[in-house]
């Protein structure tokens, strides 16, 4: 989240799509039902009427896929009748930077496409450079035809309220209500889950809700921002720590095999990140990072350049026989991943899996799965027994940054072990076996610190990642302490400063004292980075520093001190710098160009004094998503219409799908004429291990079911209660029908589609087994993040038969 929970209130309008908050984010409605008491409107679009939607004052029912389309309606719309605030987009986003006359679209394909590789060259993406200055010229108005915003503009002019419809099934006049509807309450807020994000264009759709909240001003200020919703209770800390694959400590890029020294990382995403990856060396080596041999850098192990490394690829490298050892920490693909078959077969052909979970779960027991042979299951499976979130202690990171300390309540029961203890012990058993080694694989194993040996084992690690002066030995106060020679550690640094001063900052509780009334209360835990709990927020003020006038005051430039102040941390380089200096006109201080990004071109910043230095080094770089620097609509990978933007790019160019030929099946409408979106819900929890064996969860909800709608029932003869056949070109399950008005026919291009939905939190383990949704959906992933797309799949649904008590 850009902003924080608690900061909802302060919203005018919500925007809640892809996510059903009021039942998975039960408490995000705390704060929303207190902004509609004062007045704020809510817009809920979603395929299925939620809980959400009935306290929606506007609902929206969306084929699923096709958010791209509405969004791309309501840019337009807002850019066509200049509802957009001129005065925010010129001084805080690029809007006025010019672009290269090479950039160009046509087809469906932006520029730079080669076909054989299904990849981007993006040179011809990128800004018009000063020849001395190397910086991005600009343009003097919001008029020039070679400037971002009129870029922006025409890219988007294709997107009308009717084209909107077209593509998504929302009636015009809705999306022209909704465009609307947010222009005129300001601020207002987005919030959404992974109904964006699982889809092959998951990234470009959520890069639609910036581009709108930029046109309108709506980052940086008290209940604006755009708010992902994150799923477990940490998620968002468990990303912090660098679990996404491509990812190293605190969202710095993880190391490719071909940026070999610490000097080619810098080339590539600037001194200002590589700063921060020196502090994490210093942090996992110690006195053995040194300048001599780039702070351990060669130590580190390089992703493969170009390489993915999701769960998926994982499974599928399984299955090619290239992964021997797979271990798997509270997760349970066996249930969670789609095309189950797939997940089976590569956990089958193994050498060994470890599981360390709380429960024998369908991932632990895969080899028992009804159906398969265990005798034919060469895998060796080990299973950890786990602790319980309130078996241990240490911290837990919500969707609103808020970093919080819990004790342990109870000891774990039996053999059952803190995460902590076993990776511990695991690591030091590890090692001694490669004791003495001189191979330089070796070497970030032996030469790593490893001393968590005080009374809490947490709370050592918690000052690691905060980060100590090395010269001095004290904690670190902040991001602004962190040096880049060696001097400072810090395990990630976004978290740099929760440990201060010898207080564990986190464990701080302090509700009652909030100065500004906006909810903010910073003795209460600690929000990373810095306890800032409105990221950007410097763009809240205009270019003099001054807060603009229809916000409520967040930061400002303080004339008298000469220091950037305000009710939160404010969000700038340099808390001197001010309005005059380049560090002060820097809103978005994580992009190279510090502006906020309507056009993701690629940049990259020259760095002044490492140029003095005698070296040409960038400060910071802006990357690209690989499927193009604006979002573009694509069918989902199986739909049931041609694109009607550009038939003959029917999906994401830069898709590789089917990545296993003959086990990444594709359905056709013939077979498989209806639409299948899956979701959670509120009695079980995602893949179902923990909920399905509290009796009374299980109680309220036994078993898995397809919602369909009275329409669908009609047409395919079938009844609430009577057992049905969901089947795919993957697979199919046998669950029991729910004919509801929840669900209702969309009509798509002149063509009706009917959308079904289905839960997918059950397997065959635990107190309540029952059919997993994930036999059917699809593995094929966004090419930016490989995530999957779950939320829209092609599916038959068939009678098989009346309700069985």
């Amino acid at each position: 989240m850009t902003n924080h929970w608690l900061d909802l209130q302060h919203a005018k309008v919500f925007l809640i799509a892809g996510s059903n908050a009021a039942e998975n984010h039960v408490m995000s409605m705390k704060w929303v039902m207190k902004a509609k008491e004062k007045g704020a409107k809510v817009i809920h679009v979603d395929p299925r009427y939620t809980r959400t939607s009935s306290i929606a004052d506007v609902y929206a029912r969306i084929r699923p896929g096709a958010d791209i389309g509405y969004l791309g309606a309501i840019i337009s719309h807002l850019i066509q009748n200049k509802l957009y605030d001129a005065d925010y987009v010129a001084t805080h986003t690029n809007a006025l930077l010019l672009i290269k006359d090479e950039f160009a679209f046509e087809g469906g394909l932006f520029s730079g496409y080669n076909e054989a590789e299904h990849k981007y060259d993006a040179a011809s993406w990128g800004y018009v450079l000063d020849p001395t200055t190397k910086t991005p010229l600009r343009a003097e108005n919001l008029d020039d035809p070679r400037c971002v915003f009129q870029r922006l503009a025409r890219h988007f002019a294709r997107y009308t309220l009717e084209e909107g419809e077209r593509i998504s099934g929302i009636p015009a006049a809705t999306i022209r209500l909704i465009a609307e509807t947010m222009a005129a309450n300001r601020p207002g807020t987005i919030m959404y889950a992974l109904g964006m994000t699982q889809h092959t264009t998951g990234v470009q759709g959520i890069r639609c809700y910036p581009i709108i909240q930029l046109l309108l001003g709506n980052i940086g200020v008290a209940g604006g921002g755009v708010n992902a919703l994150r799923g477990e209770p940490n998620v968002q800390g468990a990303c912090d720590m660098s679990v996404l694959f491509n990812y190293f400590a605190g969202y710095t890029a993880q190391p490719d095999s071909d940026l070999p020294t610490l000097e080619d990382y810098a080339k590539k995403y600037g001194t200002f990140r590589a700063r921060f990856v020196v502090n994490a060396l210093k942090a996992w080596f110690g006195d053995a990072a040194t300048p001599a041999n780039d702070f351990g850098y060669g130590m580190l192990m390089k992703k493969r350049a170009g390489a993915s490394y999701t769960a998926f690829q994982m499974i599928e490298e399984a299955h090619r026989g290239n992964l021997k050892l797979l271990y798997v920490l509270g997760q349970n693909p066996m249930v969670s991943q789609p095309n189950l078959s797939l997940v089976h077969e590569g956990l089958s052909k193994l050498d060994m899996l470890v599981v360390q979970d709380l429960w024998d779960t369908e991932t632990a027991a895969f080899w028992k799965r009804p159906g398969c042979d265990p005798a034919a299951i060469k895998t060796e499976v080990l299973l950890l027994p786990a602790s319980y979130f309130m078996e241990k202690e240490g911290t837990i990171t919500g969707s609103g940054r808020l970093v919080q300390w819990r004790d342990r309540a109870v000891q774990p029961p039996g053999e059952a072990r803190e995460d902590i203890e076993i990776l511990d012990a695991l690591f030091k058993r590890v090692r001694a076996l490669y004791k003495g080694s001189v191979q330089d694989k070796d070497q970030a194993l032996l030469q790593a610190v490893w001393a968590y040996d005080g009374p809490s084992k947490a709370e050592e690690v918690l000052k690691e990642i905060s980060g100590k002066n090395l010269k001095t030995g004290d904690l670190l106060g902040g991001i602004a302490e962190l040096q880049g020679d060696g001097t400072t550690s810090s395990g990630s640094w976004i978290y740099a400063g929760v440990f201060k001063a010898g207080k564990n900052l986190a464990r701080r509780r302090d509700n009652k004292t909030d100065p500004s009334g906006l909810g903010i209360y910073p003795g209460f835990a600690w929000t990373w980075p810095g306890n800032m709990h409105i990221l950007y927020n410097r763009a809240s003020a205009d270019r003099s520093g001054k807060p603009f006038p229809h916000v409520k005051p967040v930061v400002w430039w303080d004339d008298a001190k000469k220091e950037w102040a305000g009710h939160d941390t404010p969000d700038v380089p340099v808390k001197t710098d001010g309005p005059e200096t380049e560090n002060g006109q820097r809103p978005f201080r994580m992009t190279a160009e510090g502006l906020g990004r309507l056009f993701a071109a690629p940049y990259k910043h020259p760095d002044a004094k490492a140029k003095e230095a005698g070296k040409d080094l960038p400060r910071d770089s802006s990357g690209v998503l690989v499927d193009g620097p604006l979002p573009e609509f694509y069918e989902p990978v199986e739909s049931p219409v041609a694109n009607p933007m550009h038939p003959k790019v029917q999906v994401n160019p830069a898709l590789k799908y089917p990545r296993i030929p003959g086990r990444q099946p594709l359905g056709t409408t013939g077979a498989f004429p209806f639409v299948l979106c899956t979701a959670s819900m509120t009695e079980h929890w995602c893949a179902g291990s923990v909920t399905r064996n509290v009796p009374w969860l299980n109680e309220l909800v036994p078993e898995p079911w397809c919602e369909i709608s009275e329409k669908l029932a009609a047409e395919q003869g079938i009844r609430s209660g009577d057992l049905v056949k969901v089947s795919s070109a993957r697979g199919a399950v046998t669950v029991k029908a729910s004919v509801t008005n929840r669900m209702q026919p969309l009509v798509v291009d002149g063509k009706q589609i009917h959308v079904v939905w289905m839960p997918y939190n059950w397997g065959f383990k635990g107190l309540s087994p029952g059919p997993s949704t994930n036999y059917l959906t699809i593995d094929a992933g966004d090419p930016n993040t490989g995530c999957q797309e779950t939320k829209a799949c092609l599916v038959n649904v068939q009678r098989v038969g009346p309700m069985v008590s």
